[in-house]
């Protein structure tokens, strides 16, 4: 399966703020970002005038960057979002959010998304009880997402959710620390979703 395997430091730089993709590192004093908050290359420097589709284009590359999906995987999502009623942009961050590897990450179980990716692909995470190693799968309603089995004994997973009692979820999902596993009490409102995305400049982009 593709995916980027470049610095997500250059990400965070070209988008030209921080989009939090490497967790704890982020608050650290070790921030790319906060060293070199200037765009990558010989002229990331230099100020350049910004045009309506270049807003447009900036928006939704920080929407796929923030939640780690491919240009081809975020089309998708759209289209779905744009057959469904409703606000299409907030349908949109709905089926980002139900993503499986930021349902982890929204949890705690993980201290970023990527992480969270990793942990599902090696088949430590668990849907109701049956392994899930697809990061895209979309979670629904009442599903319950826990470590998988043995998983939860493992040195690396304990350092990982060793503050979770301390971990407040987003009012969608329902947090049991003791025993490293979610729920999804209701699919997330728009309110609910504290990514700082203006989706309406995703959906004129793809309008035209």
């Amino acid at each position: 399966m593709a995916r980027y395997t470049e610095s997500v430091c250059r990400l965070c730089r070209r988008q030209g703020e921080k989009l939090f993709l490497k967790g704890d590192r982020c608050y650290s004093g070790k921030c790319a970002f906060d060293r070199r908050p200037f765009v990558p290359g010989e002229h990331g420097r230099a100020r350049k005038k910004v045009s309506e589709y270049g807003l447009q284009l900036h928006e939704k590359q920080k929407a796929r960057r923030i939640y780690g999906v491919l240009e081809s995987q975020f089309r998708r999502y759209f289209e779905r979002a744009e057959r469904e009623k409703g606000i299409t942009g907030e349908n949109l961050l709905r089926y980002l959010e139900r993503r499986l590897d930021n349902v982890v990450f929204r949890l705690g179980l993980a201290t970023s998304r990527n992480q969270a990716r990793q942990l599902i692909r090696h088949g430590h995470v668990a849907v109701n009880g049956r392994r899930v190693d697809i990061p895209s799968y979309l979670v629904s309603s009442g599903d319950e997402i826990a470590m998988h089995g043995a998983s939860r004994e493992r040195p690396f997973v304990k350092e990982i959710t060793a503050g979770l009692a301390h971990r407040t979820p987003p009012p969608w999902l329902e947090l049991d620390a003791e025993n490293l596993r979610g729920r999804v009490v209701t699919l997330p409102k728009r309110e609910d979703i504290d990514v700082p995305i203006a989706e309406h400049l995703i959906v004129e982009l793809y309008s035209k």
